[in-house]
Formats: C-alpha cells, structure tokens, sequence
C-alpha cells in the first residue's frame, strides 16, 4: 500500500467553499438582527477571524458578546441567540458533501486507509460535524478552533498524524490550498495534493492566502481522483 492514511481538507474539498455573496448575506443577517453598526460589525467581525478561527473564542456566542460589546450594541441574549442560529444554519448547510464524495470515502474505508480532517474552521463545524454524512468514515478531526492553532502551523498537522499513528511520508494530503495549507503539509513530509473544481476557480470563492497560482506540485479536479492516487 503506498499510503496507509488520506487526510482532507474541508472547505474546497469535501464540500464547496464559501462564496463572497453567501457569505456577506448571512453577515447582513446577523447585522440586522442585532442592530448593530454594519460597517463597524463587518470589520470587527474580520479583525476577529483568527480569534475564532484559533478557538480563542470558545463558541459563536462569545464573539458575537465581544462585537456588541466592542460597538456599544445592547443586544439580548434572545438577539445573540437568533443570530446564532442564522451562522449554524448557514454553515449546517455548507457542510454538505460534494458529489460522489461519500463513495470515495467507502471505498477508502473499505480498502484499510485511514481517513483524517484537518480544517482551518470556526466553532460552528466541530458541533454541527457529528451530524454530517462524514462521521462515520473518520477516524480523527482536527479542527482549528479546537487545536487551539491553524493551518499551515506544523502543529496541526503532528496532531493528525500522532493520533492516527502513522508516519507522514504514508499520508496523502488533499486540500484546496486555502491558508498555504499544501506547503503546510509538505513541511512536515506529507504528500500534499491541490484539488480545485473548474466551479470554483471565480473570483467569488471566499479564501484567505490561497497558493494555487504557486502550487506547482499534483493537482487533480475532482476527488474520484484520489482512488486513482492511492492506487
């Protein structure tokens, strides 16, 4: 067996990657419903990415509590929990599995490779995950805000392959390339492999640091693709 383990991305691989209009219309949401300044939120709200991205803010709540608080906004506990629940919802639903990704990851499964996600994500996921048509076929999560530190720091990587006991040279990486998460993996001896759906190379996917245009190591374009990599 070439490799004994495949580990995932989430956004941009298991599912599709959040786009600028989606996103920002949940934002709005979350704007009206607590009243608050929209320009002043927006910005408060991404100056505090990493913070929820790191798990530094332990629940959605807690960010929602500091923006409010930061902006003078008398929000209810009933307003911060609506708001709440328009992100979940939102992200509930962006967790859904791409075509044909559920039979990958069977036949991974049934072939003896262990299977691993490791993903830049906010509070939202680690909660909604147990929920997915995902969990049955993982062996181990490693999710940002969890690790308490984020892609492409080697830390969260070591979690993954520590937890799933094998060697970094046996995992195939396959990610987006989202947060410089390809080199990421390549540094600490993974086999790192850009996935990018023709859909999704538009200006109005949502990434942060993104290195496709600097990746010069193997891409495929969809994950049917990956059986053929680990054959």
């Amino acid at each position: 067996m070439k490799y004994q383990a495949v580990i995932f991305d989430l956004f941009g691989t298991l599912v599709d990657i959040y786009y600028y209009e989606d996103y920002y219309s949940v934002q709005a949401e979350m704007i009206s419903i607590l009243k608050a300044p929209s320009d002043d939120f927006a910005k408060l709200w991404r100056d505090t990415a990493d913070r929820r991205v790191t798990g530094v803010f332990r629940t959605l709540e807690e960010n929602l509590e500091y923006i409010c608080r930061e902006l003078n906004v008398p929000a209810t506990s009933s307003q911060i929990n609506l708001a709440k629940r328009v992100r979940f919802d939102y992200v509930a639903l962006a967790l859904t599995p791409r075509e044909g990704i559920i039979e990958v990851l069977s036949h991974l499964k049934s072939d003896g490779y262990k299977i691993g996600l490791v993903s830049n994500c906010s509070a939202e996921p680690p909660v909604i995950w147990r929920y997915t048509p995902f969990a049955p076929f993982f062996d181990l999560t490693v999710f940002s805000s969890v690790a308490g530190f984020q892609k492409p720091d080697p830390r969260i990587y070591h979690i993954a392959i520590e937890q799933l006991k094998v060697k970094p040279e046996s995992c195939l990486y396959i990610g987006d390339g989202d947060s410089q998460e390809l080199t990421g993996a390549a540094g600490v001896g993974m086999h790192p492999v850009l996935i990018r759906a023709a859909h999704e190379d538009s200006a109005h996917a949502l990434r942060t640091n993104p290195e496709i245009d600097s990746w010069s190591g193997p891409r495929i374009s969809s994950l049917q693709e990956v059986l053929d990599l680990v054959k």
